[in-house]
């Protein structure tokens, strides 16, 4: 029989807890935690430290800071939930919680909004009902959800069956962080009136940009966008019709993608089966790095439609770029393509059907670059005016001008092992950390939830994932980092927990380990000058373990093993005060001989694989794993 506990039982349960934390508090952790309670996933990091790494050197604090922030109890709580498959129903308590990253969920939206409106800003919504059968009049978005993190919004229907309407939007979402958003009818079946978009999504970070349907089944009615997604950074975007069906219909596209970095562009049907259109693309991803773009289907099946694009991937570097069936099927259609650009450094290239099956057309190719394949096109009523084939280049690689390396490959953002040199002055880019902020979970989490793209589906429930939206597109493109065969030579491992890292970094390298990082952000975008610089384990060729966020619900690093590198410490000083701004770190590979020629570090130092060695500052909350000197 189990004894009945007295009535002093609790307070000597919690004199005895009270004990345990101010025994913890001074423990020699640097006062991080004191007085913290040992049973949180922070305080257990700590003891997890102790007992794994074999030195006596401070601490990490920059890595404890990203311990989960759960209390004792809520961690018990949401582990239990995990193992019993039901975070998904406590999702916003755990996300604010655990700081993690979790989209809002968008319910559907009653409001209305009878009379003209003039929105100044506006963000983070769900617009159910827009503007359908409206009646002349003007609507104007001045600033929808510009400068935001994680903006999430949702177009079902604007200025649907609309007649004589007009509708502007000024600037959508500008300067946004990791954006999820979506346009799924735009001025559907609208008669007359016009439509302007100045700029849609500029200088984002990270986007998941979907449009449906634009000014489909449209009579007359005049539509501009200025710049989609210009200068953006790491993504995706879709655009699957524009003025499809439409009647009359002049539609005019001035700037999509221009100057974006490794961004993935699918574009679908454009002014597909319209009548009398005038359709007219400017520049379609021109100046970008690393492009991914599929468009299908331009003006195809369309009658007596009078369509031109001035410059497709114009000044491009490397990528992977397919064009499938321009005007394809039309019947007296007036077509020219003006420039299919010339690329830097060539990736992989698809033109397919140009006005095939057409019949009465006029069309005329001026410049189609140095490219591979272009199939499938009308023997008739085509001139080209200049082609150019690889064959006939000398090279398939072309001087790139400084100004498109600038745009490309921000200053300072490589370079070589002589700069690290006491009084030297350099550009330093800028390593601030452009994540949403979120730590790691408790070991005892994160091991009970699925991962791996063959449990998406699980994983999609337990996070609200939508399909095909950002939370979708986020998770599976890192676990398919993490699930990619290392490359000859390398170790790696994604790790969601601080003792998972630990556990990776001290299976590579030994227990008698040190972690660094650049210490601040100051000298971000400016120049820097070079102060004391010490070499790592001697200045020697050496190993390490460098750990990369990945864009995760829970902060997941990627990291991997580094051979042949040596890593530097040095101070940053103002280069006109001389004052110390900043401890950087930074890493300089020796062996480069398996990255690829368009590489952004050969663009910015000249030279080619395995032929130079190529340096780089750890940026804000990356880190380095070397052995202890």
């Amino acid at each position: 029989m189990h004894k009945k506990l007295s009535p002093m039982t609790p307070l000597l349960l919690f004199i005895f807890f009270s004990s345990l934390t101010v025994g913890f508090a001074s423990a020699g952790d640097g006062g991080s935690f004191a007085g913290e309670n040992p049973f949180t996933p922070r305080a257990y990091l700590v003891r997890y430290w102790n007992k794994e790494i074999r030195n006596s050197q401070p601490k990490p604090a920059f890595l404890l800071s990203k311990a989960s922030p759960l209390s004792a109890v809520d961690s018990a709580s949401f582990a239990k939930l995990a193992a019993q498959s039901d975070l998904s129903s406590h999702l916003p308590a755990f996300c604010a919680s655990a700081n993690l990253l979790c989209f809002s969920d968008l319910s559907p939206s009653l409001e209305k909004h009878e009379k003209d409106s003039n929105f100044a800003g506006y963000s983070d919504r769900n617009f159910t009902n827009y503007g359908t059968d409206r009646l002349g009049g003007t609507d104007s978005f001045q600033k929808y959800s510009g400068d935001e993190n994680i903006p999430v919004d949702s177009f079902r229907r604007y200025s649907r069956d609309s007649t004589g309407h007009k509708d502007n939007f000024v600037s959508y979402a500008p300067n946004g962080n990791v954006v999820d958003q979506s346009f799924n009818t735009y001025a559907t079946g609208a008669t007359g009136g016009s439509g302007m978009f100045s700029k849609y999504a500029g200088d984002v970070n990270v986007p998941n940009l979907r449009f449906t349907s634009y000014s489909d089944d449209s009579n007359g009615h005049d539509h501009t966008f200025s710049t989609y997604s210009e200068n953006a950074n790491a993504g995706d975007q879709r655009f699957s019709n524009y003025g499809k069906n439409g009647n009359g219909a002049p539609n005019e596209f001035n700037n999509y993608g221009t100057g974006a970095n490794v961004v993935g562009s699918d574009f679908a049907a454009y002014g597909q089966t319209s009548n009398g259109a005038n359709d007219t693309f400017t520049n379609y991803g021109k100046d970008q790095n690393n492009p991914q773009n599929n468009f299908r289907s331009y003006g195809d099946g369309g009658n007596s439609a009078v369509d031109s694009f001035a410059n497709y991937r114009e000044n491009a570097n490397v990528g992977d770029d397919s064009f499938q069936s321009y005007a394809k099927n039309s019947n007296g259609a007036k077509v020219n393509f003006a420039n299919y650009g010339k690329s830097f450094n060539i990736g992989t290239d698809k033109f397919t059907g140009y006005g095939q099956g057409s019949r009465g057309q006029t069309a005329g190719f001026k410049i189609y670059g140095v490219n591979t394949t272009f199939k499938d096109y009308s023997k008739k009523g085509i001139t080209f005016s200049r082609y150019t084939n690889v064959s006939s280049e000398k090279s398939t690689t072309m001087q790139v001008s400084g100004s498109l390396v600038k745009r490309w490959v921000e200053p300072g953002k490589f370079f070589r092992e002589s700069m690290l040199k006491k009084g030297k002055v350099m550009p330093m880019p800028d390593i601030r950390d452009k994540m949403p902020k979120r730590s790691f979970l408790p070991r005892s989490i994160s091991s009970k939830l699925p991962f791996s793209t063959s449990k998406i589906s699980e994983m999609k429930r337990i996070f609200h994932a939508r399909d095909n939206s950002s939370m979708e597109s986020m998770m599976l493109e890192s676990l398919s980092d993490c699930e990619r065969a290392p490359t000859q030579g390398e170790t790696k491992r994604c790790v969601g927990s601080a003792e998972d890292m630990i556990d990776f970094a001290t299976s590579v390298l030994g227990r008698n380990v040190v972690v660094r990082s650049t210490e601040n952000v100051s000298g971000s975008k400016k120049n820097i000058m070079v102060g004391s610089v010490k070499g790592i384990n001697g200045g020697k060729v050496t190993q390490s373990v460098s750990c990369h966020q990945s864009l995760f619900p829970y902060l997941l690093y990627y990291c991997h093993s580094v051979p042949k590198v040596r890593v530097y410490e040095a101070d940053i000083l103002d280069p006109s005060s001389k004052a110390k701004i900043n401890h950087g770190v930074a890493i300089c590979h020796l062996d480069t001989s398996s990255w690829s020629q368009g590489h952004g570090a050969f663009l910015a130092l000249g030279s080619g694989p395995g032929r130079i060695e190529v340096c780089h500052w750890i940026f804000e909350n990356d880190m380095t794993w070397t052995l202890a000197d």
